[in-house]
């Protein structure tokens, strides 16, 4: 039986590679709206960030998201993925 592979992300502020569920993807669209996404599938620029309070604190205090996806982003984003990884 064949093993299924599993993919691997690396976490924007860790530079950590991790398996895809221990991930939460980040997504800016076309239009420039930032969200998140659970599902891994929305269209767009993604950054992956670990699923860890401490990284996200860490990620808000460096701004590491808003320097990969080159745009600003709201405390309600910050907030979601707070409210995620709980």
């Amino acid at each position: 039986m064949k093993k299924r592979k599993i993919p691997l992300r690396t976490c924007v502020v860790t530079k950590e590679t991790l398996p895809k569920q221990e991930l939460l993807r980040i997504v800016k669209n076309k239009d420039g709206e930032v969200k998140v996404d659970e599902t891994g599938k929305l269209n767009g620029r993604g950054a992956y960030i670990k699923k860890d309070i401490a990284v996200l604190e860490q990620a808000i205090k460096n701004k590491t998201l808003e320097k990969k996806l080159e745009c600003e982003i709201e405390d309600s984003i910050y907030d979601e993925i707070r409210r995620i990884i709980k």
